[in-house]
């Protein structure tokens, strides 16, 4: 399973393996963590509404997971290969599939 990993992320180093996958673990930690202050901030408490509560969680975790990531990864000592990451996954956020335009005949 981790040669996988390390041949998917083109990586050779077991360390830097281990190093990748703790920033991966401390950043959803953080992320998560960072929600509560938000939600008190915010005023969102038991009584408000879970589809309110769901949707602020997505749009508060997301953005924060994406700048925590890099920023762990850096403190860590893996930017380059955190940084190429997140240029991938934004790249899947903003492409839009493209058509094949077909030939207009004269």
């Amino acid at each position: 399973m981790f040669t996988k990993l390390k041949k998917r992320w083109k990586i050779t180093s077991n360390i830097q393996l281990l190093l990748i996958l703790t920033a991966f673990s401390l950043t959803g930690s953080l992320s998560v963590m960072i929600r509560k202050p938000v939600f008190e901030y915010l005023s969102i408490g038991p009584d408000t509404n879970l589809l309110i509560k769901i949707l602020m969680s997505i749009l508060i975790i997301t953005p924060t997971y994406q700048i925590l990531l890099v920023l762990v990864g850096s403190v860590l000592g893996q930017f380059r290969f955190f940084w190429n990451f997140e240029k991938k996954m934004l790249s899947r956020f903003s492409s839009k599939k493209k058509t094949k335009s077909i030939p207009k005949e004269a």
